[in-house]
């Protein structure tokens, strides 16, 4: 049935989440108020409420960080850990400590007029970026995973293809691992699995932000097996601090995060 489903799936999550779902919420509310008053004005109140809240910055930090549950970032000690890891496996003869940083892709622009060339999103872009820095402090390999997401054109690049150029031409360093087939994360995991297993890989380092991981950690376990760890590398995490009055204020970044969020629920229940 998901299957069945997936090319559609932009078009259905757009319709599911805030705002166009509390808009016809609201409209529906609207419609019953002269038949049911009590009703009506309920639907309307709670619409309304709700379109709030999932507009401010609050509601979101709530979601990512209780709800689907973001590991926080690397700090100095597990860097720390990694490398005498690294150096421990390479001493006993193991090649590239058998770890590898594999970054997920966010999505691609066909042609950034700018540069005249195809492009990432700053999302896609912001855990490039950081995969790469990984891999060059602890000096590992690095692996991109990212196709063509079910909204584009089947002519654009490959978002795999657009960061090996990015990764050389900008950091001067190369991809190991390229998987430029998938449609989603599941892809990405089923995809990416069999390029690592044949090179031995036994731990990766999952490059994503910290409000897919959950579901990213997840698709890559049930791909990889018991025999090769996952371990959460994100970029993207909140930053521990008191929420201010103005973090329960709408804005647009609050209206992206928590649609985000919720997007990624609906992920995590339809098992994708």
């Amino acid at each position: 049935m998901l299957d069945v489903l997936a090319p559609y799936k932009p078009v259905l999550t757009a319709l599911l989440l805030p705002p166009a779902s509390l808009i016809v919420l609201m409209l529906i509310g609207v419609r019953q108020i002269l038949p049911r008053r009590v009703l009506g004005a309920t639907l309307v109140l709670l619409s309304a409420l709700a379109m709030w809240l999932t507009s401010t910055h609050g509601f979101a930090r709530l979601l990512q960080t209780y709800v689907l549950r973001a590991p926080e970032a690397l700090g100095p000690i597990d860097l720390e850990q990694l490398q005498n890891e690294v150096k421990t496996h390479a001493k006993s003869g193991g090649k590239d400590g058998g770890i590898a940083v594999i970054v997920l892709g966010g999505g691609m622009k066909p042609r950034a007029p700018e540069y005249g060339v195809s492009d990432l999103t700053p999302t896609s872009f912001e855990r490039l970026r950081y995969g790469v820095w990984l891999s060059r402090t602890l000096n590992l390999p690095l692996g991109f995973s990212g196709g063509l997401g079910w909204a584009q054109a089947n002519e654009s690049p490959a978002e795999a293809r657009i960061a090996e150029r990015i990764v050389q031409q900008e950091y001067g360093r190369s991809l190991r691992w390229i998987e430029d087939q998938s449609r989603d994360t599941r892809e990405n995991a089923r995809r990416t699995a069999p390029l690592l297993k044949e090179s031995g890989v036994r731990k990766v380092l999952l490059v994503t932000h910290g409000w897919h991981m959950r579901r990213a950690v997840r698709a890559f376990e049930e791909a990889l097996g018991a025999d090769v760890t996952v371990t959460a590398a994100p970029v993207g995490v909140f930053a521990r601090r008191r929420m201010e009055a103005t973090d329960w204020l709408p804005s647009t970044e609050g209206l992206q995060q928590n649609r985000i969020a919720l997007r990624e629920l609906l992920g995590l229940a339809a098992g994708s």
